[in-house]
């Protein structure tokens, strides 16, 4: 292994722990009240009533036209990079497959939608997959009819969401082998290969706007980014919240999962997760195939919980407002308040790995598939880089967990109070209905911050019994 690949690549690796200057509760009480303050300040202002609305732009945005030349230079890239996963190193810090996937394309591609909108429509190689094999011609000869199938409304997001909850799992559950090179390349072949066939069979827009993961994962963070791209919405933070979520179960499930994958890889850094382990039983130790699929069945019940918690908040929301708009619509319209929160969790939770796996691109560049004897640029981009952990500070790291997560938990009590001042027939209905939902975001601020504290901070407690 080079000398620079110091920690398995999904394995979040941390700096020193940062000594607390004040308990943590302190900290945690604090956002809490914060995030408070924030809804009473908001909550006497002015909301406008429900009124009628004009055509409402769609969930999924329309398919861009077709920009060929990058379209293929993105395609090709990811064949390159399969290529390389089969033939070059197996080691994670030699070989720039699973950094480029794992780090690149599932985190950092996210964060940078997040930020400046959905960039990434005219490039995206699954994308292309799709529209390649979209063609009348191919139908035809393939399936002896050139119309394509109409995509089944009970399918809805379910795909997306589906294939979310298995590459979440790969990343959290099955890392071991999932970060492999040549595993990563043979699912980004299979996965390939399933976009050429969803796109031969209902077309390249129906199979983009609702199964192709990426696709639906780009574009859902791209509502928060500050350009849209051709999406819905105004330009602005936020500004793609203006077009409301689909109210159907695969589609609030999908939004959900962003939030659960995220806040499931917290728990699984707490001592306390860490100590119930070892409490488990002989067949169920980390690292045998029961405890993989206990692990992966506890991610569900994650998910379970999640529809079950919000989903409760909800029905709270509509009962105490009296709300015309059924169960399932003023939850799919409260989603718009959890997609900041789940944004600022991806961005707070990944900081330290962005920062510290991120430095493995920079040796891997000099021999990109670890080839024996291939050395295509100088120091320090070869073997010679020595990777720094604590390129983050602990604490420079820990106040900005703490900034952005009460931040994104007041953006949140804001959208609540837009969409509850639209959905309520009164004034007093819309404030009222405030309450249930604000409970909620309190609690999850409590909730996200003593979390994210578990291995970044220590209280002075800890520090003398040790």
């Amino acid at each position: 292994m080079s000398p620079f690949g110091f920690a398995p690549l999904l394995a979040h690796a941390f700096g020193k722990r940062y000594d607390l200057p004040v308990p943590l509760w302190l900290f945690v009480v604090g956002g809490a009240l914060v995030v408070f303050a924030s809804f009473l300040l908001v909550l006497p202002t002015a909301v406008r009533p429900a009124t009628a609305t004009g055509p409402r732009a769609g969930d999924a945005p329309a398919l861009r036209p077709a920009a060929p030349a990058r379209m293929a230079l993105a395609w090709l890239l990811f064949i390159a990079l399969a290529v390389g996963g089969w033939i070059g190193s197996q080691e994670l810090a030699e070989n720039i497959l699973p950094t480029a996937f794992w780090l690149v394309v599932w985190i950092a591609v996210p964060v940078s939608c997040g930020l400046i909108g959905d960039w990434t429509r005219a490039v995206n190689p699954f994308a292309a997959v799709a529209r390649l094999f979209d063609r009348d011609s191919l139908r035809s000869t393939l399936l002896g009819g050139a119309h394509r199938a109409r995509w089944p409304a009970r399918a809805g997001f379910w795909p997306a969401a589906a294939l979310f909850f298995i590459v979440a799992c790969g990343e959290l559950v099955y890392n071991g082998t999932a970060t492999l090179p040549s595993v990563t390349a043979t699912a980004i072949v299979a996965y390939m290969a399933l976009n050429a066939l969803m796109g031969l069979l209902f077309g390249a827009e129906a199979w983009t706007a609702r199964g192709e993961l990426f696709s639906v994962l780009w574009s859902t963070w791209g509502r928060l980014g500050w350009w849209r791209f051709g999406a819905p919405g105004r330009r602005g933070f936020l500004g793609g919240l203006a077009a409301p979520f689909e109210a159907s179960a695969s589609r609030i499930t999908f939004v959900l999962l962003l939030l659960v994958s995220v806040s499931f890889d917290g728990v699984l850094s707490t001592p306390g997760w860490k100590h119930f382990v070892t409490q488990l039983p002989d067949a169920l130790l980390p690292g045998t195939t029961l405890f993989l699929l206990f692990e992966t069945f506890v991610f569900a019940v994650f998910v379970g919980v999640a529809w079950l918690l919000f989903g409760g908040f909800a029905a709270a929301v509509r009962a105490v407002g009296h709300l015309e708009a059924g169960w399932m619509q003023v939850f799919a319209g409260l989603l718009r308040s959890l997609l900041p929160i789940s944004f600022g969790y991806l961005v707070a939770h990944n900081a330290d790995y962005l920062a510290i796996n991120g430095q493995l691109l920079i040796p891997i560049l000099g021999n990109p598939f670890g080839l024996s004897g291939v050395k295509l640029l100088p120091a320090p981009f070869n073997d010679s880089y020595v990777v720094n952990p604590n390129v983050l500070p602990s604490s420079v790291l820990w106040y900005g967990e703490v900034v952005l997560i009460i931040a994104v938990h007041v953006a949140a009590v804001f959208l609540a109070h837009q969409y509850l001042g639209r959905a309520a027939r009164r004034v007093r209905d819309a404030r009222r209905s405030e309450w249930p939902w604000i409970a909620a975001m309190v609690g999850y601020t409590m909730t996200s911050l003593w979390l994210l504290a578990q291995p970044v901070v220590q209280e002075a407690a800890s520090r003398s019994s040790g």
